[in-house]
């Protein structure tokens, strides 16, 4: 196996330049690989986490229905196919009549961790001059923190002042800071839909990262907000915490059947999300895979050379007894070279661009928000690394060393090498 080995190093160093190009070549595929999958998965992953995190797993309540020709088929039937220009819902109260029996019979549910009510609204906060629309929540702030982990983004703690101070009122942190205000302390002005206006305090900041909640989300009392919106005891929400997330929409159909209210799981209300990941990650590995298999013809291309120049040798080393299968060791065994000094290098090019993107501090305003690349670092990247370059590696090998196994000594001898 050595004398195989010490030939395989030998044709390969006859042609540095080509060699060092093609384990260059794999080496930046295997970096692209480790780091565009580490960026991607960083930013997908923390996405999805703080998604779970800020937003119900499940989540009850009426859904709208618009049925444009209904008053058209009670009276011609279901024969008819009408052309609807203009039409107004029918009107129906957005509440959920029995909301505190659903609380009490799943708070006993084993898959779920927690319920909390919500009575959702639109609002206009004042502040000075300056006016800004922002979706209004009431909570019980008490049920709130079993049904989701609302205190990890609320930055100074102070979600119990809801509690003891009804006019009282947190924003999101870039709602605050549209508004123009960088302090807690301040007061706001707050409009409702039927036009009622209330002055609060505002006591704490919102902030989640993830820009479009930071720029709407308003928590105030759920007394409160009923109160305001003259909906004394109803709301028109339930969200649901459970154990398992990934049981989402099994549960929420579950839901759905035994309560007959529209149930909805966070993957539905995320699929718009979760199916631009699927393309974006489709788009990532196609770039991968195009760069591993230019490397892979870099590295076809440079063992066939070999071969074809290296005829006279092969011919004399089928001459003292080379078998065929020896043969094609020899120049596969280059194909694996290749590929593992390209993976070292490429692991090593990888590991240090995730260091340096780590260390950057700088703001990132988009989808979402961060001080900084969210990066993944797991260690799968480097073995499916390894696995990549070295399945490429070996493909492009196999058949240069196919044909040199099948080269005649004696047609080679004749026709002079």
């Amino acid at each position: 196996m050595y004398h195989i080995l010490f030939l395989a190093l030998k044709f390969l160093v006859e042609r540095k330049r080509q060699t060092f190009v093609s384990i260059v070549g794999v080496g930046i595929g295997v970096a692209a690989f480790i780091v565009m999958a580490s960026l991607m998965n960083g930013f997908q992953k923390y996405f999805v986490e703080q998604a779970i995190d800020l937003n119900a797993h499940i989540t009850l309540k009426t859904k709208p229905e618009d049925i444009p020709d209904r008053i058209l088929k009670i009276y011609y039937g279901d024969k008819i196919i009408p052309v609807i220009l203009g039409s107004k819902p029918p009107e129906k109260k957005d509440k959920i009549t029995d909301y505190k029996f659903i609380i009490e019979k799943y708070s006993n549910n084993p898959d779920i961790l927690g319920v909390a009510p919500h009575l959702v609204s639109q609002g206009i906060l004042k502040y000075g001059t300056v006016e800004k629309s922002g979706s209004l929540i009431g909570i019980d702030p008490n049920l709130e923190r079993k049904a989701s982990v609302i205190d990890k983004f609320i930055e100074n703690k102070r979600l119990d002042v809801l509690l003891a101070d009804e006019n009282s009122i947190i924003i999101g942190k870039l709602l605050a800071k549209d508004l123009g205000i960088y302090e807690t302390g301040k007061k706001v002005i707050l409009t409702t839909p039927n036009g009622n206006t209330h002055l609060f305090k505002v006591v704490d900041f919102f902030n989640s990262g993830i820009t479009n909640l930071d720029q709407t989300r308003v928590y105030l009392n759920l007394r409160t907000l009923q109160t305001m919106l003259q909906r004394p005891n109803e709301v028109n929400e339930l969200i649901f915490k459970i154990k398992d997330v990934n049981k989402a929409e099994r549960l929420a159909r579950l839901i759905s059947q035994e309560t007959g209210y529209y149930t909805e799981s966070w993957q539905f209300a995320y699929k718009n999300f979760l199916q631009l990941f699927k393309i974006q990650n489709y788009i990532t590995y196609m770039i991968v895979f195009a760069i591993l298999v230019v490397s892979a013809f870099g590295i076809f291309n440079i063992i066939m050379m070999t071969v074809m120049e290296k005829k006279k040798d092969i011919a004399i080393l089928k001459t003292v007894g080379y078998e065929d299968d020896e043969i094609i060791k020899i120049f596969t065994f280059q194909g694996i070279i290749i590929g593992f000094f390209g993976y070292i290098i490429g692991a090593i090019l990888g590991y240090s661009i995730q260091e340096w993107l780590s260390s950057l501090r700088i703001d990132v305003e988009g989808l979402i928000r961060a001080k900084g690349f969210i990066l993944d670092r797991s260690i799968l990247y480097f073995v499916y690394g390894f696995v990549f370059s070295m399945f490429f590696s070996i493909l492009a090998s196999f058949y240069p060393s196919y044909k040199a196994s099948k080269l005649n000594p004696v047609d080679i001898f004749r026709s002079g090498g």
